[in-house]
């Protein structure tokens, strides 16, 4: 009795016992899709160095005021520069007379000073009689030298363009025989044709002559 209750038991335990199905192979995953190979991309693109920025040009020194010039001393007064002494014919004594005369007249109507005519004939090379006289200033200098050319011009003595030399202080009209000195009062002075001349006696220049 008891073996037969062995072998039941042995049979009732069989089927536990059965090797249990070998597990499932793991599922081999499909290989992987080979993956399109992708282009490469581009190399970037090399960004330009920037530009040099331009060097500014050193700016100027700053101007040096130049030093002030020396004050030289002013230059000595100069005559008119007389042109070199020409032959000259010498006119009839009443031809020369009436000249002296309209000049005489001429400056006594601008208002010139101290009228004097010197006659230096005989002393003097290149002249028969001088006519001194002063004006106030340069314009009434030259006002005067061009209205004794109009009076020398009516009595038939047309002067030419280098017969009269003029500075600021001194007008010179060479009109032949007859020399006509215009100054202003201190160049007359500092020149001094009265004195120069004085062994030529002047004349009245109401009365020249």
């Amino acid at each position: 009795m008891a073996r037969t209750t062995t072998k039941t038991a042995a049979t009732t335990a069989a089927p536990a016992t059965a090797a249990k199905p070998a597990r499932k192979a793991a599922a081999v995953k499909p290989a992987a899709k080979p993956s399109a190979a992708k282009p490469d991309k581009p190399a970037a693109k090399a960004k330009p160095a920037p530009a040099a920025k331009p060097t500014l040009a050193p700016k100027p020194a700053p101007k040096t005021k130049p030093a002030p010039k020396a004050k030289t001393a002013p230059a000595a007064k100069k005559a008119p520069a007389r042109k070199a002494p020409r032959a000259r014919k010498p006119i009839a004594p009443d031809r020369l007379e009436a000249l002296v005369k309209a000049a005489v007249q001429s400056l006594e109507d601008d208002k010139a000073d101290n009228i004097v005519v010197l006659d230096v004939t005989g002393r003097a090379s290149y002249a028969d009689r001088l006519i001194v006289a002063s004006g106030q200033v340069e314009r009434q200098l030259q006002a005067m030298a061009s209205h004794v050319e109009d009076a020398l011009a009516k009595e038939g003595l047309k002067l030419k363009r280098d017969d009269m030399q003029a500075s600021p202080e001194w007008v010179l009209i060479d009109a032949g025989d007859l020399i006509v000195h215009l100054f202003l009062p201190d160049t007359r002075a500092t020149f001094n044709l009265e004195k120069l001349w004085s062994g030529a006696a002047p004349q009245d220049a109401a009365d020249p002559i």
